[in-house]
């Protein structure tokens, strides 16, 4: 059902670098991009996840609320990317661990404060 995800940026040449070390970890490569963009994925015809400049060229918020999920299949990997998060500079914003009903993640917020989580029902 999704195609895409995007998420707002004020320094793409930082942001861009950053998700290229971190989604690296799930085999995402970037996909797409021009110069007010990069997309990353891992088929062009499967989800993506894309840091964008603002069209309307106000500044990249993070949004209340909003927040990108990354699949895992284990919880050693959501342990390890959350963890590969941290060292990136990502701020933790909830450790890993079980959640309710079986669910098992972690979550961060990037470089702009854009709120992610990595998870798996084992």
């Amino acid at each position: 059902m999704i195609g895409y995800v995007t998420l707002g940026t004020n320094d793409l040449p930082r942001a861009a670098a950053w998700y290229d070390t971190l989604l690296a970890d799930l085999g995402a490569k970037r996909i797409m991009q021009d110069d007010r963009y990069v997309a990353w994925g891992n088929a062009r015809d499967r989800p993506a996840l894309a840091l964008f400049i603002p069209f309307d060229q106000q500044p990249a918020t993070a949004g209340n609320g909003t927040m990108v999920a990354l699949a895992v299949r284990e919880p050693r990997q959501v342990d390890a990317l959350h963890a590969h998060a941290l060292r990136l500079g990502a701020k933790d914003e909830g450790r890993p661990g079980p959640r309710p009903n079986g669910f098992y993640a972690g979550y961060f917020r990037d470089l702009d404060g854009n709120k992610l989580n990595v998870f798996c029902i084992p």
